[in-house]
């Protein structure tokens, strides 16, 4: 009774969120459509409380790429690309910034978290012009299912499955060993998840 009371208030939602992806997809088709789609995230991450909660997961589920409107996406946080793809039971805390990205299945992200749109969006190389005309190259991230993201983490590149990333770190290498966690400035591996012979919890 209480899973089909929460898909009809998702249904409700996903009503209300249409007349402003619509609005969305005009507003793009006459301007910049990633700026466009960064001005009506910034409006959406003001809206306080449950309702705020339900717009927002209505929003993306229409607005970014195969996501689930089952996730939970915190007051203040922005998303700064539509081609971007939050998977089912995805936490996402308040005041994050969201670049381009796969986020799996059950991860949780804890307040202040930046995921970037990969490590190469500024080109510096050429000291001789200004590193705004510079330009450089937007990646999509992927973060795992069933990862823990602590608050302030900022992520430049992906990590696996399973992958603890703790708090303040700034990881700038991906991680692509399930069930490793990472800490510090640069990100460094500091234990396991699990053990390689048991395959159980450290």
């Amino acid at each position: 009774m209480r899973q089909k009371l929460k898909r009809t208030i998702k249904s409700f939602f996903l009503l209300l969120a249409t007349p402003l992806y619509a609005a969305c997809l005009l507003f793009s088709f006459f301007g910049n459509p990633d700026g466009t789609f960064q001005s009506f995230s910034q409006a959406l991450s003001l809206i306080p409380g449950k309702f705020g909660i339900y717009t927002r997961a209505a929003f993306y589920r229409l607005a970014c790429v195969e996501t689930s409107d089952d996730i939970l996406v915190g007051f203040l946080t922005v998303f700064s690309h539509p081609d971007t793809t939050i998977c089912k039971g995805v936490y996402i805390g308040p005041n994050c910034n969201i670049g381009k990205c796969t986020i799996g299945d059950n991860t949780l992200l804890g307040s202040g978290v930046h995921i970037l749109s990969g490590n190469q969006q500024h080109n510096f190389s050429d000291t001789e012009l200004p590193i705004q005309q510079q330009g450089g190259e937007y990646t999509k991230v992927k973060v795992g299912a069933d990862c823990w993201i602590g608050n302030g983490a900022i992520l430049m590149v992906g990590v696996s499955d399973k992958s603890i990333v703790a708090a303040g770190s700034v990881l700038t290498r991906t991680v692509e060993e399930p069930g490793a966690i990472w800490g510090g400035n640069p990100a460094k591996k500091i234990g396991m998840r699990y053990t390689k012979e048991s395959g159980g919890a450290v």
